[in-house]
């Protein structure tokens, strides 16, 4: 692996002329540990041989948009993928192959490609996160604490909004929020978590945890924990203003990413907070 301390880091990206992948070329090229050095887009795209640095506005950094993953996966230390589970199924196979670091931000991975991905985590390190925001995973670690104090003394619900492009619901960071509280309660996730209560009759559930999504305009990402005990409510919040704060906290993985051992990891562990 690279030595962030004397060299930068070379970074790759997938889906570069995206939206996320053009804020992710910004936050490489004003990172100074970090240095552009693939840049992905899919086949067939029209910005396929375009300079990366130009696409976004800012100097030639000649580093041109490819279409073929494997053949720029020799000149990176570490590749950024938040695209769809299917491409990153693929891409996560690649890089095991060829011993690549990958920082993940994909959300909305099936069982089937969960399992994959722990195997590729047995050659290669990898960070896989819901949400790279420092204040997202400073809030997780708030909400295990409250759902320990509170234990079953209180109900759990979690409410999250987006924008209406985003693609699955409910979102990655709903569920890490949600199964951080359900962890620090001694519970199973998939046990006790309800969906929007379409059709349910009685009380609500003890135990329960409700998840709740909302999806309109350019919401960029709001997510809201509440925990309801009889004559108190604790609500922990998360307001996410510009999405250059999840771009630069995927580079801040990517510099920590390459000193680790093969594995999985997380944004708690970036951040120490583990």
């Amino acid at each position: 692996m690279t030595d962030s301390s004397s060299t930068p880091i070379k970074v790759g990206i997938i889906g570069a002329g995206g939206r996320m992948g053009r804020m992710l070329i910004e936050a490489v090229t004003q990172n100074p540990q970090t240095q552009l050095a693939a840049a992905i887009e899919r086949s067939g795209s029209s910005l396929v041989g375009v300079d990366a640095g130009e696409l976004v506005g800012l100097d030639k950094n000649g580093v041109a948009l490819s279409d073929n993953l494997e053949a720029e996966l020799s000149k990176i230390d570490v590749l950024i993928d938040f695209s769809l589970p299917d491409s990153t199924e693929k891409n996560v196979q690649l890089c095991a192959q060829h011993k690549v670091a990958m920082v993940i931000g994909t959300t909305g991975l099936s069982e089937a490609q969960q399992q994959a991905l722990d195997s590729a985590c047995e050659q290669i390190p990898v960070v896989y996160a819901g949400n790279y925001s420092t204040g997202v995973n400073v809030s997780l670690k708030l909400i295990e604490m409250a759902a320990k104090a509170f234990g079953d003394t209180a109900d759990i619900e979690v409410i999250e909004s987006h924008h209406k492009h985003k693609v699955d619901a409910p979102s990655g960071t709903a569920f890490m929020m949600a199964n951080a509280a359900a962890e620090a309660r001694g519970q199973n996730l998939k046990e006790v978590a309800i969906y929007g209560r379409e059709g349910q009759t009685g009380e609500r559930k003890p135990g329960s945890i409700g998840i709740h999504a909302i999806r309109g305009g350019e919401i960029i990402g709001d997510h809201s924990v509440m925990l309801i005990a009889d004559g108190e409510m604790v609500e922990i919040k998360h307001h996410a203003r510009e999405r250059m704060t999840f771009a630069a906290g995927a580079v801040r993985a990517s510099t920590w990413i390459v000193s680790q051992p093969a594995g999985r990891y997380d944004m708690q562990d970036v951040l120490g907070l583990k």
